[in-house]
């Protein structure tokens, strides 16, 4: 029994010295590979993970991860300026404001009218654009881009139905002579304004005093910036383009985050038919044909709709 006691504490022995020689071994190993500047192997390597067990690439990740930046991609603002730009075009070429430009240009300073009617109209586009980044504060981004594409549909129907029904020779003749009537009430107004400004400032000629005499010059210098055919021209538009489709279509489409985008491109918009307005706006309104302008319009907001659907469906909220 000795014996046999002996023989297995002399193999417990050897085995002990064993693993003791092993462990000395791999030190005496690390520590020339540390020298040799060769990276010791750890488990994984000598233990490698099967493939059927590694974590599959996340496609998603890195758009997760991209969705949590505030940078938009640079693709879709130039998507919503180029929509913007389109937007206005289809929808100011021919309209109400479009023809007070073309007329007033036509008797006034081209100059005038074009500064007149372009500030008017990059004040409205800022505030429409305003308001419509305000929407999201009130309902989710993802609720006001499907109202949005829903207004858009809206739109491109009746513009549809309203373009049906022209004939192929319809001009702009009564959108024509309901704006000149307007221009004409509208001048007859300032000069009644006028009568009774001058009446009352010839009865307050002997009170004016040195503060008098500034404010006077001051008055001279913007009525010198600031015409009576210039304050004439930005109003009329103004009051032209409130409620406008335009005007709900970009509170509409400033709805996303690339809302400075959309007012830059509705700006540049803007600039480019009152350009056209002012420059020959009356007989380029005589050359088109607005059944034509009307169906290319209802089919350009048919497909801001679909753009704005899929958005919508696919949209992450942030």
């Amino acid at each position: 029994m000795a014996t046999v006691l002996g023989a297995v504490a002399n193999d417990d022995y050897a085995v002990g010295a064993a693993v003791v020689s092993n462990e000395e071994a791999n030190r005496v190993h690390d520590k020339s590979s540390n020298k040799l500047g060769v990276k010791p192997l750890d488990d994984e390597d000598n233990h490698p993970t099967p493939d059927h067990l590694k974590k599959p690439l996340d496609p998603y990740e890195n758009s997760a991860a991209e969705a949590d930046g505030d940078d938009v991609p640079e693709a879709q603002n130039y998507d919503a300026f180029i929509m913007s730009v389109s937007m206005i075009v289809v929808s100011e070429i021919g309209d109400k404001t479009f023809l007070i430009a073309a007329l007033m240009a036509m008797r006034n300073s081209r100059v005038i009218v074009f500064t007149a009617a372009f500030s008017s109209l990059v004040v409205m586009t800022v505030l429409s654009g305003i308001v419509g980044h305000a929407l999201p504060t009130l309902i989710s981004q993802r609720v006001t881009q499907f109202l949005a594409a829903v207004l858009f549909v809206v739109f491109g129907a009746k513009l549809l139905r309203e373009g049906l029904s022209m004939s192929k020779d319809l001009g702009v003749e009564e959108e024509l002579a309901e704006v000149e009537e307007e221009i004409a009430s509208s001048k007859i107004n300032a000069q009644l304004n006028d009568m009774e400004g001058g009446a009352s400032s010839s009865n307050n000629n002997t009170k004016q005093s040195w503060i008098g005499d500034i404010g006077s010059q001051l008055q001279n210098l913007a009525s010198f910036i600031f015409t009576p055919v210039w304050i004439q021209v930005f109003v009329m538009t103004f009051l032209g383009e409130w409620g406008d489709r335009s005007q709900i279509a970009t509170i509409a489409m400033a709805a996303g985050s690339e809302y400075w985008y959309v007012i830059f491109g509705a700006i540049v918009g803007h600039g480019l038919c009152t350009a056209a307005a002012c420059l020959g706006g009356k007989l380029l309104a005589k050359k088109i044909s607005m059944r034509n302008v009307t169906l290319g319009g209802a089919i350009a907001f048919f497909v801001f709709s679909i753009l704005y659907f899929y958005d919508a469906y696919y949209h992450v909220e942030i």
